[in-house]
């Protein structure tokens, strides 16, 4: 695969030096960066480091973005992908392919290496290395001693470098990590998605030193609770030195908890305190109202951002509950594991102002509350700016498919580390086991793991069915799923008007639980107008044998208005996610996104007005798909409003028949939708004798909120 050049500065020397000494208060932690650039190379076996660096990398970053490049650096060819691509005659099946490994790589190495020499401050009685996320499993030396390892690749890994760093002198940190997935032992999850292609490893997210006296605050946890209005802090302490006493604080705006706590010799402790929140500015998507807990040992500080929200499902109403009152989940899906792929992705996903514009503007601007993070985690700084710019985040692991070979003791360890990552999120609302799998296994994993989460969030269970009472099913409701299929059902959009927008059996069944449809529907192009693998077939029925460029585009944006429309207005799901807004395109994709431009986030057009219409709060669905209409007839056109807001909606629906611009026909009436509500009005529509193609909309002109609000379909007088 061709990657698109990426350069960037290059700072300082060969071995950048990064100078920690400054002044510290007494009792103040210091953490400092270790993000820029390092020396990178490679090797086959896992103890031959590296006689000399010849390249360059930046962190965080990907091994595909090193100057000068490494050949191959990304070929690795999952068994999944394998299957996936023989199944549709993308290659050649291998009968010596071995289906219980987890593939084969295609590249001349089984590790890279990682360099920085950095110069370490006075002594502290603790110095501690975090990797925040690195694949494929990270080891660690420094000033050539062996400090450890940490196998998985989704949460962080911590290192102790007390004993071997040379306190007020030079250093130099090495890092290993897997240059592919099969670097890892079988029984370790490395991702597992057979619609990724390319596997390029590298250290994604950021890394960085503490510096601290004991005991140290190995981590804090913060719990909402907002009847009585309080947080619940776990505070974990670790103390390396002698037995002591010490006092523990914990301070949020102005109001403080305090325990004087005696810790042993190399003792661990989990301590709990409660601090009132009286008159808390809840977090919302419309008001994501934030707060910093300020947390001391008197050797050692941190602070923990947090906001005041309760997030749950109900199965009793099927709905999603925040801060108590019914909420109606919009919007897409974000595959960062899979855009890690896209040729033109260089480094913009460490490019701040392009996350920034990615999370925080398009999505405002499209109606959205809400992403699932699909198949894998995000660098730590987009959670940030979710919290920040008001998004609810269903929170996936990366296991799509279960092998046999995996730890069930080491998924519950890194099931663990991802979930205590995230968990002082606001934004990541429930926690997501898997996509599309069905392993009894994993049931008994959430059951061990979820009350480690103080905040007690639902848990998702991909296509097994809900661990608890209220726990949510995810459906993934493809009704052009069959065209893939030689034999398969033909489906017609006409047959909407029969449908009800039901749960699918393709996510758990039966259930009666809360579900949320994160994945419809089959018609996915890449961003140059070509229909991807899975959708091809359905483009060749309905358009050609030829079909692309601007005629699909205009087509996939007609179909992704109507069927988001016919999704909401039946009001059978807590939320409605299309899929996907962020992926990889090239012409080995199997699913696409709704971008133009990836490096300026410049959406089709064409999307960007279907979908901010189809997810207005308050949405307009035309129940009318018909692809004729007969002359001088009168046509009974039934047009269902919903509204996901706390107020009564209030405006003038129109029906319209129109012509090249020109109204044909119109029929109009005053409309009211309660709070959270959904009406439905019929208007008979009289049709001309004025033949040919010709549009039918149904339009909303609200008295207040968004102006305009419109539903379309193609038809033809006949």
């Amino acid at each position: 695969m061709r990657r698109q050049n990426v350069k960037y500065a290059l700072l300082g020397t060969a071995v950048f030096v990064a100078s920690l000494c400054g002044l510290l208060q007494a009792g103040e932690r210091n953490t400092v960066s270790l993000d820029g650039t390092w020396d990178i190379d490679e090797s086959v076996s896992a103890d031959q480091v590296p006689t000399a660096f010849r390249h360059r990398v930046p962190v965080p970053g990907l091994v595909h973005l090193s100057v000068p490049a490494f050949p191959d650096v990304d070929q690795f060819e999952s068994y999944e992908n394998h299957r996936d691509r023989v199944r549709f005659n993308r290659s050649p099946g291998r009968e010596n392919f071995d289906k219980s490994a987890v593939g084969v790589a295609h590249q001349d190495r089984n590790y890279f290496w990682y360099r920085k020499a950095f110069k370490a401050p006075g002594r502290r009685e603790v110095a501690l290395l975090k990797i925040n996320k690195a694949q494929f499993g990270t080891a660690v030396w420094l000033n050539g001693k062996k400090i450890g390892e940490h196998l998985g690749c989704f949460s962080p890994g911590y290192f102790d470098l007390t004993d071997s760093l040379r306190w007020n002198q030079e250093n130099s940190l090495v890092i290993r990590v897997g240059a592919h997935p099969a670097a890892l032992p079988a029984t370790i999850p490395a991702g597992m998605d057979g619609e990724k292609t390319y596997w390029t490893p590298g250290i994604y997210d950021s890394v960085s030193l503490r510096f601290a006296d004991n005991p140290i605050i190995e981590s804090v946890q913060v719990a909402p609770q907002l009847s009585p209005a309080q947080i619940l802090v776990q505070t974990v302490v670790r103390n390396y030195g002698a037995a002591r006493s010490f006092q523990l604080v914990n301070r949020v705006e102005g109001r403080t908890a305090e325990e004087q706590v005696q810790i042993g010799a190399g003792e661990h402790k989990v301590l709990l305190q409660r601090i009132a929140m009286p008159d808390a500015r809840l977090w919302t998507p419309e008001s994501p109202n934030l707060y910093v807990l300020e947390t001391s040992t008197g050797a050692d500080n941190t602070s923990t951002r947090f906001g005041m929200r309760e997030f749950r499902f109900d199965t009793a109403t099927k709905r999603a509950y925040l801060n108590g009152r019914v909420y109606f989940l919009r919007g897409s899906n974000i595959c960062f594991h899979r855009f890690m792929e896209d040729p033109k992705g260089g480094a913009l996903a460490w490019n701040r102002a392009w996350a920034h514009k990615l999370l925080a503007e398009i999505p405002k601007r499209l109606h959205w509350n809400s992403f699932r993070i699909c198949i894998g985690p995000t660098p730590e700084f987009w959670l940030d700016i979710a919290d920040e710019t008001g998004l609810i985040l269903q929170y996936e692991f990366p296991v799509w498919g279960y092998r046999p070979a995996w730890s069930t003791q080491e998924m519950t360890t890194e099931y663990t580390e991802w979930m205590r990552d995230a968990w002082n999120h606001p934004s990541v609302a429930w926690w997501d086991a898997c996509n599309e799998t069905r392993a009894d296994v994993l049931a008994g994993i959430i059951r061990d793991v979820r009350k480690l989460d103080l905040s007690n969030r639902a848990w998702d269970n991909g296509y097994n069915p809900p661990v608890a009472q209220d726990d949510p099913v995810e459906d993934h409701n493809y009704l052009f799923i069959e065209d893939i299929f030689p034999n398969g059902h033909h489906f017609k959009t006409e047959d909407l008007e029969q449908g009800t927008g039901a749960k699918s059996t393709n996510s758990p069944h039966p259930t009666g639980h809360a579900a949320v449809l994160n994945e419809y529907d089959w018609i996915w192009v890449n961003r140059d107008g070509t229909p991807t693998i899975l959708a091809a077939p359905m483009y060749r029925r309905l358009l050609g044998e030829n079909a692309g460029g601007q005629d699909v585009v205009n087509f996939a944006a007609y179909l992704w208005a109507g069927l988001t429309e016919y999704w909401r207005a039946h009001r059978n799901y807590a939320g409605v996610l299309c899929f996907t807004y962020l992926t990889m395109s090239h012409p080995d994709a199997y699913t696409g996104d709704f971008f133009q431009d990836i490096e300026t986030l410049k959406l089709h057009p064409e999307y960007e007005e279907a979908l901010t219409n189809a997810f207005s709060p308050v949405g307009v669905y035309l129940n009318f798909w018909q692809p004729r209409l007969a002359a001088g007839s009168t046509h009974a056109m039934a047009v269902s409003l919903v509204n996901d807001e706390y107020e009564v909606a209030q405006g003038r629906l129109e029906v319209s028949l129109e012509k090249e611009g020109k109204k044909l026909s119109r029929q109009e009436t005053d409309v009211t939708v309660g709070p959270l509500g959904q009406q439905t009005y019929v208007l008979n529509l009289p049709i001309p004798d004025e033949k040919g193609p010709c549009a039918v909309k149904a339009t909303l002109h609200r008295i207040r909120g968004v102006e305009e609000v419109v539903s379309m379909r193609k038809t033809a007088i006949e």
